[in-house]
């Protein structure tokens, strides 16, 4: 049964804690063609372009669905039959953007890098000078497979100089990091309306390259999914092709008032950093063990090792912090066993206390005595 009286603290990386004000703007029904939602539509796609910085070079399309459907939206819209796309892949995301191409029966080449290593960037400007027919160039931001941030505009750049077209998956760090995507030479970026900017799941968002958008006219593999015709739609009336998830819009346009209020994106950074530190410091200091080292760890989420006890089970761990309250994340690595707790959403230190008493009361539960870890 479902807590009615009270939320539980999301530990995720998405959907995440919300805002009660954020929450409340969705008890609102519009019509897609109220005067009211368009103008809403026309200011949420403005304040994302000015988010990233690309007034005037890039503009913004928004897409029903999850982050997913915004990098399928991409991949099956901008790649011209005899094209080839280079996906710099070190996890699951990196992996799915590969399984996409493939689906859609567009070359790719898949970089595949260790979990806990950043893509490498000699190796890509190697396979760059060896192979003349890639066209594009992908890459995830932060790959919240571990939590590592990958560094993008050293890829973008490379990309630039053998003039490739570059797709950034900025999933779970778009308002959490700086991006500035004419400084970075980033020609299509993806992320979704749950992750930094806090709001709640519903639908993607592009934010494109008007050069590099008209390209890819005509070049679209499905109906529903075409970015060119989506950002046609909205340019000449405000409105969605399909049915928009007006709701959600309401609340991310909340949630971008209140990032706003915060202090933009340097304070939000600024939140989820101290909730980063003072997580891994408290995790540490009970013997829970980080799996990448310190030089790769972003804000946004942080991966641990399984305890290496004979009474731990995840299921039983994760299952008791829930009732407890607090909901984190299992983990997505392909060799090593870790669970995942994240560090954004409407979370405070408070919050933060709270998940590290309730996890000090489950290893009890469990029986479990750790090794008492140090701080880096």
């Amino acid at each position: 049964m479902i807590s009615k009286w009270k939320d539980k603290a999301l530990f995720t990386p998405g959907p995440l804690t919300t805002s009660r004000t954020t929450k409340q703007a969705m008890l609102l029904d519009l019509g897609s063609r109220d005067p009211e939602f368009i103008t809403i539509v026309r200011e949420v796609r403005q304040r994302l372009v000015e988010l990233a910085m690309g007034q005037g070079s890039h503009t913004t399309i928004l897409m029903q669905g999850s982050g997913t459907f915004g990098i399928e939206a991409v991949l099956s819209s901008i790649i011209a039959p005899g094209g080839k796309i280079l996906v710099l892949n070190n996890g699951a995301y990196g992996s799915r953007m590969v399984k996409i191409a493939k689906t859609h029966k567009i070359d790719v080449i898949d970089q595949k890098s260790a979990e806990d290593q950043e893509p490498d960037i000699a190796l890509m400007e190697k396979t760059l000078q060896e192979d003349p027919h890639i066209t594009h160039i992908a890459v995830v931001h932060c790959e919240t497979t571990t939590g590592i941030i990958n560094p993008i505009e050293n890829y973008c750049k490379v990309a630039k100089k053998f003039g490739k077209t570059t797709i950034v998956d900025a999933m779970s760090s778009f308002g959490a990091y700086s991006i500035d995507v004419h400084e970075m030479k980033i020609d299509f970026l993806i992320s979704s309306s749950n992750k930094c900017i806090e709001g709640v799941p519903g639908f993607s968002f592009i934010i494109a390259n008007k050069d590099q958008l008209e390209l890819a006219r005509g070049m679209a593999h499905t109906v529903s999914l075409d970015i060119v015709s989506q950002a046609d739609g909205l340019e000449q009336d405000g409105q969605f092709r399909f049915t928009p998830p007006t709701q959600v819009l309401l609340a991310f346009y909340q949630a971008l008032l209140e990032l706003e209020m915060e202090g933009g994106v340097i304070a939000r950074a600024g939140r989820y950093q101290v909730n980063y530190n003072l997580t891994l410091d408290s995790m540490q200091s009970m013997g829970f063990v980080p799996y990448l080292s310190p030089e790769k760890r972003g804000y946004i989420i942080t991966s641990f090792h399984y305890p290496n006890h004979p009474n731990f089970s995840f299921a039983n761990f994760y299952k008791k912090l829930s009732d407890l309250g607090f909901a984190i994340y299992p983990g997505k690595l392909s060799q090593v066993d870790c669970f995942r707790i994240g560090h954004i959403g409407r979370l405070s230190e408070g919050d933060i206390t709270g998940l590290i008493l309730a996890i000090g009361k489950v290893l009890q539960e469990m029986d479990i005595a750790l090794p008492k870890g140090s701080r880096e």
